[in-house]
């Protein structure tokens, strides 16, 4: 068994067994055609591995705090779906610039204040980022939350993220990454 598939295996295993904020029961997955009609949607495609938990494992509703959003149906308490949360926050950022989303971030699970959990979908590593918009500043908003989708699911299932109580780890490192991937570039 690969690592991707174990990870698979411990993470649908923890998702029949916990319950989200919120959540009554674990959705069904979603199939081949809905995931194709929210990568269309976005414009890229989704992570193999956040692809494969929402097409294997459930259309949200597990994980973290209030769990992974459903790709394109609102959650039972009303919150937007991920396609409609990332599409919303780049029409926003066109109307102000300082506080322009990422092309290619897609928030996966709401914790809350305003806060997401976003997966970089751009890059090969899928890290996960917090945002974290209350101190006010653009340039304050954005952290690492974990390398890969990889380790933040790990977390989860382990019970080591920063969000646990037992952990007083908070401490994330600022995402270089921001200013880059949300100024616009000059035709020249």
């Amino acid at each position: 068994m690969t690592a991707h598939e174990q990870l698979l295996t411990q993470v649908a295993s923890k998702a029949r067994t916990t319950r989200p904020w919120g959540w009554a029961s674990l959705p069904d997955p979603v199939d081949e055609a809905t995931l194709a009609r929210a990568e269309a949607a976005l414009g890229f495609a989704l992570p193999p591995l956040l692809a494969d938990l929402y097409l294997r494992t459930a259309d949200g509703g597990f994980g973290p705090e209030y769990g992974l959003l459903p790709l394109l149906d609102s959650t039972p308490s009303g919150e937007p779906a991920a396609v409609v949360q990332y599409l919303t926050n780049r029409e926003s950022g066109r109307e102000d610039p300082d506080w322009a989303w990422p092309e290619g971030v897609l928030p996966i699970s709401h914790w809350g204040c305003g806060m997401y959990a976003c997966v970089d979908c751009r890059s090969p590593q899928s890290p996960v980022l917090l945002f974290e918009p209350n101190p006010g500043d653009p340039d304050q908003a954005w952290f690492i939350d974990a390398p890969s989708l990889a380790d933040w699911l790990r977390s989860w299932v382990e019970g080591t993220g920063w969000y646990e109580e037992e952990s007083d780890d908070m401490d994330l490192a600022p995402w270089p990454d921001h200013r880059i991937r949300t100024t616009p570039t000059r035709a020249g």
